[in-house]
């Protein structure tokens, strides 16, 4: 189900639920302002009653015109009786002639009270006075009785509610209408978003390049950086891919070259020796450009790396590792530090600076971290011999050494140069206060 569609059925949902609320409280209140408004005109017609009546010993006289025309004319609808307590009718308007209605109510004087009964298939609402009517002979307790069917009752309340449901089924055509062009114009945004992803997968355009509102900006611009990160991935692996094929070229010649000159002398030392060189160069070559395709680069989406977690982690191997090194840290790194970004890339680079500070320092190396923004700022500083300007370029390339006399392929800090630059970061090495080497990284 699409995400409109989702919407458009909660919406219809609760339209349907607040109309029918709204529909049940205005019909209910306007019931019972028709009953009030129904018990108001049967009370006023009875009091009406009560002062015209006039007492003749047992007999009651009333006006020929009945106060009312509708109590003279028969089922008019209205109708009036007048009774003693064992509930003999005195007196009953003409209206009562050939109309079945309920029995009259009998009340103790000073009571009154509204009913609604029924007779037959009709219903009917009445309104009783008891009354203790005292004359100059003698006191007659009595009870006034005004009723009135329900017929034009019941139909004043069903044209209501024809009337009622109509508008109310025409407001919520209307709403559900109205929201469903406002969705549409709300959520064409991601559909234009659908759209440029099409596109992008057909290969007619590289990314996401059309402004969007706030709400989605950002899922636009992680988009964008994903695929940047891919071409970047693929760029990488395809240049590592040239570069190994172009550096092994050399080394497969001279192993050629040699294989083909030592048919004749098996044992030369010599020609061996070239040989297991040429192997460890090769090697060499495939460990730098396979790590050199497998950078992650920079992300700005994806879990956070603890840069404590793992600087503490490479110096607890290296400390094993040097044990015989008498090596002082001092390691100012905030615990909460977070590089976002590949656990493994900074790994790879820590471990080649850190390795790189113990293998040169005498006795003391300083490890500081910090961030600045959206930054990270590593700095590395021992107390070795340190690094001379003009050998900094030369250790930045790919099997440059500044002591050819120390063990090591030359690779690491190509390593993390390339590291580096996938980060869109900067490198700098220089001298530090002790005279050792300071390498400072930003990432």
């Amino acid at each position: 189900m699409s995400l409109n569609q989702r919407i458009i059925l909660s919406a219809t949902l609760v339209l349907v639920i607040f109309i029918t609320l709204t529909a049940a409280a205005l019909d209910r209140a306007f019931v019972d302002s028709s009953e009030s408004a129904l018990r108001d005109r049967l009370t006023s017609q009875l009091y009406a009653l009560m002062a015209a009546a006039e007492i003749d010993g047992s007999n009651i006289l009333m006006p020929s015109s009945e106060l009312d025309a509708l109590l003279g004319l028969p089922s008019s609808g209205v109708y009036a009786r007048i009774t003693d307590q064992s509930g003999q009718t005195l007196w009953q308007s003409s209206s009562v002639l050939g109309t079945k209605l309920p029995q009259p109510a009998v009340l103790p004087s000073g009571d009154k009270g509204f009913s609604k009964t029924r007779a037959g298939k009709d219903n009917y609402y009445s309104f009783a006075y008891g009354v203790n009517w005292v004359t100059d002979n003698d006191a007659m307790a009595i009870t006034f009785n005004i009723t009135t069917d329900l017929v034009s009752f019941d139909k004043q309340i069903s044209e209501y509610r024809k009337t009622l449901w109509g508008w109310l089924l025409a407001m919520a055509m209307l709403l559900l209408v109205s929201q469903a062009l406002i969705l549409r114009w709300g959520l064409s945004p991601l559909r234009r978003v659908a759209k440029e992803l099409n596109r992008i997968e057909t290969g007619e355009q590289e990314q996401i390049e059309k402004n969007y509102p706030q709400e989605i900006e950002r899922l636009t611009s992680n988009i964008n950086t994903l695929l940047q990160q891919e071409r970047d991935q693929k760029t990488r692996y395809r240049n590592a891919l040239g570069d190994l094929a172009h550096s092994l070229k050399t080394p497969l010649a001279v192993l050629q070259s040699g294989l083909s000159s030592t048919d004749d002398k098996q044992n030369d030392a010599k020609q061996w020796e070239s040989m297991q060189q040429q192997i460890t160069r090769m090697n060499s070559i495939v460990e730098y450009q396979l790590q050199r395709a497998a950078t992650a680069g920079s992300a700005s989406i994806g879990k956070s790396v603890n840069v404590k977690s793992v600087i503490d982690r490479i110096l607890e191997s290296l400390q094993k590792v040097y044990r015989d090194k008498p090596i002082k840290l001092n390691v100012a790194v905030d615990d909460t530090l977070k590089f976002k970004g590949d656990e493994g890339d900074l790994m790879e680079l820590l471990g080649n600076l850190l390795d790189n500070a113990f293998k040169w320092s005498n006795e003391h190396i300083d490890v500081l971290a910090e961030q600045q923004g959206k930054k990270l700022f590593l700095r590395i500083r021992d107390d070795g011999p340190g690094i001379k300007a003009e050998h900094v370029e030369t250790i930045l390339q790919r099997g440059g050494r500044a002591d050819q006399a120390t063990a090591g392929h030359g690779i690491g800090l190509s390593i993390v140069g390339n590291i580096v630059d996938a980060y869109q970061g900067e490198l700098l090495i220089e001298k530090n206060q002790m005279g050792g080497a300071e390498v400072s990284v930003v990432l």
